[in-house]
């Protein structure tokens, strides 16, 4: 029987090769669509590592102003902290979640390299951002007193310097501490992937890190935030003021993610559309050009679900040359770890796109049989 099928499909070689790379086409199509979307519902399933519900960003530009720089942020910190609207204040760099900003640097520890992610914050960071620490504990001001400067960080940078070993009171760099250790922290989003990350205590005297983080009370409005502006404004003349509430900047990262996925899909779902009326059309035409042969099979005593079996099995070999065709570009992203991302990922994609393309090819090819296995003998005979 396959060697049949097999004979039947080399001799419409011709007819059936656009076929071929439509389907084809369409699993390679496939397979990056859910490469994508595999990958992104994985990191979608990590936790956040922190909250940013009623968390805002306040970002402050000092402009022409040269003097006191890191005192007058400093007082707008006390200041912000004394609203009753505030319930808690941090300091930080510029790289504040969801942000477009980003700060990394190499991290050396026994002829170990990892490029992590820095964040500059202070000892209320964790607090305000609500980061449970599994190891250790978050820094405090009183940690900068000594050679070397204090940091947490996360479990993937953890893991990449320091593997079994306990990393507590270990020195980095030649020039950090670590106090304590975060599960996870993807400043970028659920989306993101969980990046080897650092925070160091800030400066005091640092003019640079002019960002104050804030969690607010659930409830806390505009009217709110507009007296905060005009406060600050009045405390530090000539300074700009700008405030980001994550649950916004969430959103605009999500976009940036979600839109190429969507595009993708519509490419794809386009493709794969063509590819079922392609298929359609083909089976409606082969079996208007073998009513004969259906009907003299039929008169052989072939039966209706048979011939509709042998049409199916007929498309499903031909998918099956696509798709061991596509199969051989696919394998070489697990074997040669294209992009740096986890063979898993692509091998489930190229799990879901198979079922897929046999799925529409199946579905396609099921009302043309039935229509074939309908065929009577007698009145294909009579018309041949």
């Amino acid at each position: 029987m396959i060697r049949h099928l097999f004979k039947l499909i080399w001799n419409k070689k011709k007819a059936h090769s656009l076929l071929l790379v439509e389907i084809l086409a369409s699993f390679l199509v496939l397979f990056g669509l859910t490469s994508l979307i595999v990958y992104n519902v994985r990191n979608y399933r990590e936790p956040l590592g922190f909250e940013y519900q009623n968390a805002w960003a306040i970002s402050l530009k000092s402009n022409e102003d040269t003097t006191e720089l890191a005192q007058k942020i400093e007082m707008v910190l006390q200041r912000v902290k004394a609203y009753p609207e505030v319930e808690s204040a941090s300091r930080m760099s510029n790289n504040f979640p969801f942000s477009q900003s980003s700060r990394n640097n190499g991290i050396d520890y026994n002829k170990k390299h990892v490029l992590a992610d820095f964040y500059v914050t202070d000892e209320n960071y964790a607090k305000t951002m609500v980061i449970p620490v599994v190891e250790g504990r978050w820094y405090r001001s009183a940690d900068s007193v000594g050679k070397y400067s204090p940091v947490v960080i996360n479990r993937k940078l953890k893991e990449e310097l320091f593997g079994d070993e306990k990393p507590l009171g270990k020195i980095i760099s030649e020039r950090f501490k670590v106090t304590g250790v975060v599960n996870t922290f993807k400043s970028k989003g659920e989306f993101m992937v969980d990046k080897p990350a650092l925070f160091e205590l800030v400066d005091a005297k640092s003019p640079w890190d002019d960002l104050l983080m804030i969690r607010v009370k659930p409830g806390t409005d505009a009217v709110f935030e507009a007296k905060m502006v005009k406060a600050i404004t009045t405390m530090v003349a000539g300074w700009s003021v700008e405030v980001d509430h994550l649950t916004d900047s969430r959103k605009t990262t999500h976009n940036l993610t979600l839109v190429p996925v969507i595009i993708f899909l519509i490419v794809s779902g386009f493709l794969l559309i063509n590819v079922a009326l392609g298929l359609f059309g083909v089976l409606n035409l082969s079996i208007a050009k073998r009513r004969g042969e259906i009907g003299l099979r039929r008169a052989l005593g072939a039966t209706g679900n048979g011939i509709s079996q042998q049409f199916i099995s007929e498309i499903l070999v031909l998918a099956t040359f696509a798709l061991l065709i596509g199969l051989l570009f696919a394998m070489q992203f697990p074997l040669m770890n294209v992009f740096d991302i986890q063979a898993g990922i692509y091998l489930t994609a190229i799990a879901i796109s198979v079922v897929v393309i046999y799925g529409i090819v199946t579905l396609c090819a099921l009302f043309p049989s039935r229509l074939a296995a309908r065929i009577q003998p007698a009145v294909a005979l009579h018309e041949e």
